[in-house]
């Protein structure tokens, strides 16, 4: 109401130019690094902001079993273009949920589990804490730091949003004390941001034991889950795995809310695959909720996209199309792991100052590098390598050709020479 009153103060209905008071707004800081990257003309310069999977040779990557498939849709005259339903295409919506929640989940058997396809991982996040401000409204605690969009997208909800202490700058870790000790103090009935793995931007995720210890204070405090997975088989390689405490919080008889991403395990970034799910207690609440869910749907996007969301059908329930993209996709985190341990080699051979272990043990797109946001500057400014200045760097831009030089240029930042 405050936002409003100030911007109706602002407005001038008499004035000539009714834009006039509107001020420039900040680029994205993600999106400005990859278009400062791109107008560098170094030949030496190295893109670590923007999360999106690159080969060896720094190019995008479009699966083989995605092209395959998108041709199939394209020609099959049986196909047309009319809207999908508001909650989308049906047979995604049941692929998204054996994914998640395991081929066998008694939660789908029972109809626990609503699903409507959304655009992409933001779109199912927006719609998610839309559906939560309207039917149960509470704060929501995210971890700090997070993903900065998440705030952005809890804050246009008209949600309070509070931080627990996430990651430890001393170890490079999981400050998981400090997350337990947060959320215990936490008002009853809150919702609590997680992320499933792959924690964006540290890279640091709970351990299975931890997250019990998660899982019982969510218990203690009745708070209500909400887990944003976008990095399913980024983590470990695995994506039975990576959803570990998605379907350990199921098994513990949690309702909760899931936003899932294909974006990045099928590189499908521009056809905004995603869906969201919401885990009741019975079938009938579930139809309840999907009723309102679809209204909350409605008046965002009114109906999501096709071509993408058949694509993924195809993959999540054709047993043949579904083994071909797991190959795929192990093929893909292996070279983001190689990389990992290619630049803790380099790092180590340099003997540059500090300890880099934590390049291995995190896991996923970014590793947190504990380079400080001066040490960042220099990098990008002397040595053309663009990072965030949190120091989250993207291993998806580093490759065989440049880790030696990436090495190099961390030393000398790190050095200050």
């Amino acid at each position: 109401m405050q936002k409003l009153q100030l911007l109706q103060n602002q407005f001038n209905p008499t004035s000539d130019d009714i834009f006039s008071h509107i001020v420039q707004a900040p680029p994205d800081p993600i999106f400005g690094i990859a278009n400062a990257y791109k107008a560098d003309t170094s030949n030496t310069k190295i893109d670590l902001g923007v999360g999106a999977y690159r080969t060896d040779e720094e190019k995008p990557y479009v699966f083989e079993i995605i092209k395959k498939l998108e041709k199939e849709i394209v020609n099959d005259p049986t196909l047309n273009k009319e809207y999908l339903p508001i909650e989308g295409l049906a047979d995604f919506n049941k692929g998204c949920q054996k994914l998640m929640f395991g081929q066998n989940s008694p939660l789908i058997a029972s109809g626990q589990i609503v699903t409507a396809q959304c655009l992409g991982g933001t779109g199912a996040l927006r719609v998610g804490f839309e559906f939560v401000k309207r039917h149960i409204p509470g704060d929501v605690y995210v971890s700090k730091p997070t993903w900065s969009n998440h705030n952005q997208v809890i804050e246009r909800a008209g949600l309070n949003q509070f931080e627990y202490p996430y990651y430890e700058p001393k170890t490079k870790g999981f400050n998981c004390a400090g997350t337990i000790e947060c959320l215990s103090q936490a008002r009853m009935g809150s919702i609590v941001l997680l992320h499933v793995c792959a924690h964006n931007p540290t890279g640091v995720d709970p351990t299975e034991a931890e997250w019990l210890q998660i899982a019982d204070v969510c218990k203690r405090r009745r708070l209500v889950p909400f887990f944003d997975c976008a990095y399913q088989g980024f983590a470990s390689g695995c994506i039975e795995k990576d959803v570990f405490a998605v379907r350990k919080f199921a098994e513990l008889g949690f309702q909760m809310i899931v936003a899932q991403s294909f974006s990045k395990n099928m590189g499908l970034y521009n056809e905004r695959v995603g869906a969201v799910h919401i885990v009741t207690s019975n079938k009938d609440i579930s139809a309840r909720v999907l009723s309102n869910l679809k209204i909350v749907i409605r008046t965002i996007c009114s109906n999501p996209p096709a071509i993408g969301a058949r694509i993924a059908a195809k993959i999540l329930t054709d047993e043949k199309y579904f083994n071909a993209w797991v190959e795929e996709l192990k093929t893909v985190t292996g070279r983001i792991i190689k990389m990992r341990t290619l630049l803790k080699q380099e790092l180590d051979n340099l003997k540059v100052p500090g300890n880099w272990d934590h390049i291995t043990k995190q896991t996923g797109f970014f590793t947190f590098t504990g380079l400080t946001p001066e040490q960042c500057d220099l990098l990008t400014k002397q040595y053309h390598v663009y990072l965030l200045r949190s120091g989250r760097m993207s291993m998806a831009g580093i490759t065989s050709k440049n880790v030696r030089y990436l090495a190099e240029s961390i030393k000398a930042v790190v050095q200050n020479k």
